[in-house]
């Protein structure tokens, strides 16, 4: 209950920001950011486009990746019409796409350009089964293993750059509190559900993309910290938030998927209204929703944070931790397996490196 009316009300926690908190207030340690290079995927609208407007306006060069480039030049034109004098770059990717991964990567590195931040925003949640080019589950494909590689074809510029400029690296995973939500062995149910052997529920199947987003950034930091790269990876939960994450579904109201574990709105979910399983069916979902939108956080408040953990003078050196309305927090006992987290990503390695061999584009990127 306690925990309850401290979200409610905006408590600070030991960082000294809490739920109230927005994207520009915790950044405000961090007035200028001109010597960082970020590249955000996710950031042409939501939480993603709060993040990269708030890092622009303290001086950060961004770097927009997006699978439609007139909705990334649509953000790339808000930003400067706001700070006439921001860098934003605007590239092609589709992170389903393990080629349009690569193409990116091969794109930003022909810019020669420095890189500081990798905040991995961007997300999907997929209602009908679908599978990816590269033969995976869309959510997972999108939401994780997209994300997994372009992480891993970055490490080594991320690496570099710290080294050459003396500035900590970070790497952020936007994952959600739906990740507790899954339970079982992931590799088999993503084997099950990419096959249909199983029928296809969408909750679960953006749950373990999401448990999957907390092991990366879990394993990653162990791995950086054994390549002695000044890097970080941390992970974070935004809240609830009304984004476009939902928006093929038709109903009152579309938000992110996850309540926050110590809202009451869980004990509905769990005992009286629904099971997670059944969350987005009407008309369960219209009254969960209804409910819901009146805890939702806006979407400053939301990009919170990714920023915190992002800019943050504080988080110099924290790493392989879990973080939500601002302040470090316990993910699901799954997600806290070191074994699991070795064991996805030793897989994602064997998925990435099927489809390795793959022509790279010319540098073609607009400034």
């Amino acid at each position: 209950m306690l925990e309850t009316v401290k979200y409610l009300i905006g408590s600070a926690g030991a960082s000294g920001f809490g739920s109230k908190s927005t994207a520009e207030e915790v950044t405000a340690a961090a007035l200028d950011l001109g010597s960082i290079t970020a590249i955000i995927t996710g950031a042409t609208s939501g939480i993603g486009a709060e993040t990269a407007r708030v890092l622009a306006m303290r001086g950060a060069r961004l770097v927009l990746p997006a699978r439609s480039l007139k909705a990334a030049e649509e953000a790339k034109a808000r930003i400067a019409t706001e700070f006439p004098g921001a860098e934003v770059v605007v590239l092609p990717l589709d992170l389903s796409s393990l080629s349009s991964v690569r193409c990116f990567v091969a794109r930003f590195l022909a810019l020669q350009l420095p890189l500081n931040l990798l905040i991995n925003n961007a997300g999907k949640f997929s209602h009908d089964h679908a599978i990816s080019e590269n033969g995976v589950e869309m959510t997972f494909a999108t939401n994780y293993l997209g994300h997994f590689l372009l992480t891993k074809l970055l490490l080594i510029k991320m690496a570099e750059t710290a080294r050459e400029t003396g500035i900590q690296g970070r790497i952020v995973n936007v994952t959600s509190g739906i990740h507790s939500w899954f339970s079982g062995d992931c590799l088999r149910y993503l084997d099950l559900v990419t096959c249909k052997k199983v029928p296809y529920d969408a909750t679960r199947a953006y749950a373990l993309s999401k448990l999957a987003n907390v092991l990366h950034a879990k394993q990653l930091a162990e791995r950086l910290k054994q390549m002695d790269a000044n890097v970080t990876a941390n992970c974070v939960h935004p809240g609830i938030v009304r984004t476009r994450l939902t928006r093929d579904r038709e109903g009152l109201v579309t938000g992110t998927p996850p309540p926050p574990p110590h809202l009451p709105l869980l004990l509905i979910l769990n005992r009286s209204i629904c099971s997670p399983s059944d969350i987005f069916r009407k008309p369960t979902a219209d009254l969960v929703f209804f409910l819901a939108s009146k805890l939702l956080k806006t979407i400053p408040q939301a990009a919170a944070t990714t920023c915190y953990v992002a800019a943050h003078p504080r988080m110099e050196g924290v790493s392989g931790k879990y973080f939500a309305d601002c302040n470090e927090a316990s993910p699901s006992s799954a997600a806290c397996s070191r074994e699991d987290a070795a064991r996805l990503w030793r897989a994602s390695e064997a998925m990435t490196a099927r489809f390795r061999l793959e022509p790279s584009p010319p540098p073609d990127a607009e400034m």
